[in-house]
């Protein structure tokens, strides 16, 4: 006989999405239309579609496998996944349209990206809390954050004038301080001992690491899509210098690996998650990075902070904050976010002719980070307090990071 898992999700998980799909159509329907003529930012559809298809793999393929780790939890990590990138895309697609509205929301390539970077702050966040919830709040976790992160996009742009790209490279730290906010508010007690089945396996470590490579492969695309190719070699610059950034990070991390390792060998979660520092330092500081051995110093930094990070810091904030962190998305995003906000601050003053300008830059600039951070954190509390509602039926602990609480499985049927 089949074991007894969470209860039918019927009345709550098909309603919500229904009900959101319907709407979104309406919606569209009646306040958007595809731009076909106009290219504002110098953009056509050949150049910019295949970083639009490099942006969607990561997203797609790159988190969704990335969370395949737990042994238990395959069908969950990457099903949920697409069902939240979906869904929050479209929802993104709207809000980003609003901020500029003119009559109808216009929809071309470009929106589409900035509308898959901002659902990336989502696909953060849900690591933190990845097993621990079930789909209708991991759908409500996706609305609530894509209206936050594009609030603090708008802030930022509007009141510190902050550039397009900066504000949504931010989506690291954003994410990265949501989940945390998050867990803590959806906190489990007995978190400390490690729940029954948040087991890992080398067979789930292998579909992990190739969201890894995916992640690796496309990165350069993710951080070089929204510079502006107008400026001669700039775009150029990006994708260099987050490829030298992500292969020394990736480098680093091996080493530095070994040496915390009290055996002396490699550890799989680092090389899954550690090798992307990098990518994530050197993509929030990337409107001032112009030369190679920045970008190489940037991604060598982010990788011993991250795998240090990985090493020790996960228990440790477990046991004195009491956030569970599952796929320690501050020692993947947060820190290495921190790092290139720092790395960023740092070169433009090394840039700046005057000491009135570098002040006034530094001001502004701990501004972006101080309302970006409140921003989240306040949302963060918001959601969680939303979700620690009974109604959503959250998973008992003895369910937790088991896909069989949410899929068919034929070999466990009742026969009746």
């Amino acid at each position: 006989m089949a074991p007894r898992y969470a209860p039918s999700l019927r009345s709550r998980l098909a309603p919500v999405l229904l009900l959101l799909q319907l709407s979104f159509i309406v919606i569209y329907a009646f306040y958007t239309e595809i731009q076909y003529h106009g290219k504002p930012h110098g953009d056509t559809f050949s150049n910019i579609y295949p970083e639009f298809q490099d942006v969607n793999v990561m997203a797609i393929l790159g988190f969704g496998f990335l969370g395949t780790f737990l042994v238990r939890y395959g069908f969950s990590a990457s099903a949920f996944n697409l069902l939240v990138a979906v869904m929050a895309t479209q929802w993104a697609l709207i809000l980003n349209g609003i901020e500029a509205y003119s009559g109808k929301i216009r929809l071309d390539m470009r929106s589409l990206v900035e509308a898959e970077m901002c659902t990336a702050s989502v696909l953060i966040s849900i690591g933190v809390v990845l097993g621990k919830t079930n789909p209708v709040q991991l759908i409500l976790i996706s609305l609530l954050e894509v209206s936050g992160f594009i609030l603090n996009k708008w802030v930022l742009q509007n009141l510190l004038k902050v550039r397009l790209v900066d504000s949504i490279m931010m989506l690291h730290v954003f994410g990265a301080f949501f989940g945390l906010m998050l867990t803590w508010i959806l906190y489990r007690k007995g978190s400390e001992e490690q729940f029954e089945k948040e087991t890992f396996h080398h067979r789930s470590g292998l579909f992990s690491m190739l969201g890894t490579v995916f992640l690796w492969m496309f990165w350069p695309s993710f951080n070089s899509v929204l510079v502006d190719d107008r400026s001669p070699g700039r775009k150029l610059e990006a994708v260099c210098s987050t490829y030298l950034a992500l292969a020394v990070s990736s480098v680093t991390a091996a080493a530095v690996s070994v040496l915390s390792s009290p055996k002396g060998k490699l550890n799989l979660i680092h090389m899954q998650r550690c090798t992307l520092a990098g990518g994530v330092a050197v993509g929030v500081a990337m409107s001032v990075v112009h030369q190679p051995w920045e970008a190489m110093m940037i991604g060598f930094t982010a990788a011993v902070v991250s795998t240090i990070g990985h090493r020790y810091l996960k228990t440790q904030m477990l046991l004195a904050f009491q956030c569970h962190d599952t796929c320690a998305v501050l020692s993947t995003h947060g820190l290495p976010g921190l790092l290139g906000w720092t790395a960023h601050l740092l070169l433009q003053l090394k840039d700046c002719e005057n000491h009135t300008t570098a002040i006034r830059f530094a001001v502004f600039h701990i501004c972006t980070l101080l309302l970006t951070v409140t921003i989240s954190l306040s949302m963060g509390i918001i959601t969680g307090l939303i979700l620690k509602w009974d109604f959503w039926r959250p998973p008992q602990d003895k369910k937790c990071f088991d896909d069989q609480a949410f899929w068919e499985f034929s070999n466990l049927a009742v026969k009746k």
